[in-house]
């Protein structure tokens, strides 16, 4: 398993359903394009006799490490064993989003706008992160809207029990362990304070939703206060600790993360990849050219890929692109973030058409069925194209209240039945 910043190795497309929405161990910022969500209450703990015994155990092991007896009583204090923890952690079911879908809820109408209001409101901060460590102030933003909708999603859960909970009862017991320890370190470094530290089920914390460990190697005290506070409602320290991360794994000033491509009527497919890497001057001289019509500037070595198959949009991507899935190791959410970035900073949407889905209805004809829906009293929880359970759950109520068999389906049939007509 490849251990990223975020502990997790996450597929092309395929994604893990590593908390409520399905989303990953660090937050609910996919969860759906909204920032402002309503807030949940903390996980409630319960008594469990071995997860107390567990906790002297390792108290015991953590003092012979140097922590202190005081650092350790004031870490645990009112820690619990929390069974939602353990239930979110063994439920990782495997789930596909169309890559369309995925840019749909990364880059939302809702994110962008959002996206657009913080970059303004947090300029000075993003400008003097970008001139010291180099990295786009776009890119940083896009991250910090990717991973916790802009500081709105940053977690419910207390971080020492979740930690000292997966440690004693999860999948990955050693591991968990690891990042217990780094918790002490960072509240033994006065970072912040046991009841200031909360974050997702599986561990990460603060508006870009660093792992403990992570954490230790790579946040910043971008303020000067002494602290490297990643928690509070102030995200300089988040967003400088970010573009830390980004620059430490190699982040290339200037260089985009990729370009929006067109492929020749008739191109041999086979030829671009990610195992195919040639200069943009080769990509030229093969016809590939970017939306407009120009040839791509010469950034270094880059790929051509077309994740979602023939007929989808094609990117030439570079190494920052690469970088980016040092982050989070999936092709689509590198995507996600380089577009979002793009938008933030004024950008327009992907151009190169996915095509219809199954039933035969556009990403803009689902949005409409969303629309209709809503509009009839029907929730879908918005409408970005993304049919998800709110959704189909929607369409459920809308087809037993008219009549028709229950199926959840986003179909042409449905759209008509609304007074729309497929595009």
């Amino acid at each position: 398993m490849t251990i990223t910043r975020r502990g997790m190795a996450l597929g092309l497309v395929s994604l893990t359903a590593l908390s409520a929405c399905g989303r990953s161990p660090r937050g609910a910022a996919m969860a759906g394009p909204g920032d402002a969500p309503p807030p949940r209450p903390a996980p409630a703990s319960a008594p469990n006799a071995g997860f107390d015994d567990w906790v002297v155990s390792f108290k015991n092991r953590a003092a012979s490490q140097g922590f202190t007896q005081a650092q350790l009583d004031s870490a645990f204090r009112g820690v619990g064993y929390l069974p939602s923890v353990v239930a979110n952690d063994n439920k990782q079911t495997e789930f596909t989003r169309t890559l369309e879908d995925y840019i749909a809820i990364a880059a939302s109408d809702e994110r962008v706008t959002n996206g657009r209001a913080k970059f303004r409101q947090f300029s000075s901060v993003l400008s003097g992160v970008e001139s010291r460590y180099g990295v786009d102030a776009k890119v940083v933003a896009a991250v910090w809207g990717m991973e916790s909708s802009y500081g709105a999603r940053r977690g419910e859960t207390p971080i020492v029990s979740a930690m000292a909970t997966l440690a004693y009862d999860g999948r990955r017991r050693d591991f968990f362990e690891q990042q217990l320890i780094a918790v002490l370190k960072i509240l033994a470094a006065g970072d912040t304070t046991p009841d200031r530290m909360i974050g997702s089920w599986a561990g990460a914390m603060g508006h870009t939703q660093f792992m403990p460990t992570s954490y230790l190697s790579y946040a910043v005290d971008y303020t000067g206060d002494g602290r490297r506070d990643i928690w509070g409602d102030d995200p300089s320290d988040a967003l400088a600790s970010t573009a830390n991360y980004l620059k430490k794994f190699g982040w290339t000033k200037g260089q985009p993360w990729g370009v929006e491509v067109r492929l020749p009527q008739g191109f041999d497919r086979s030829k671009i990849g990610f195992s195919i890497s040639r200069s943009p001057a080769d990509w030229a001289a093969m016809g590939i050219r970017d939306m407009d019509g120009g040839t791509v500037g010469n950034y270094g070595s880059s790929k051509v890929i077309q994740p979602a198959g023939g007929g989808g949009p094609a990117f030439m991507v570079f190494n920052n692109f690469e970088v980016i899935k040092r982050y989070n190791n999936a092709t689509s959410y590198a995507i996600g973030v380089g577009h979002l970035g793009d938008r933030i900073a004024g950008g327009g949407p992907i151009r190169g058409s996915f095509g219809p889905d199954p039933q035969g209805l556009t990403l803009d004809d689902r949005k409409d069925i969303q629309r209709r829906l809503t509009a009839r009293g029907f929730d879908t929880d918005g409408t970005d194209g993304v049919i998800g359970a709110k959704s189909e759950a929607a369409i459920r109520a809308f087809e037993a209240a008219n009549g028709m068999p229950s199926t959840g389906i986003a179909t042409k049939e449905l759209l008509t039945r609304l007074g729309g007509r497929p595009g």
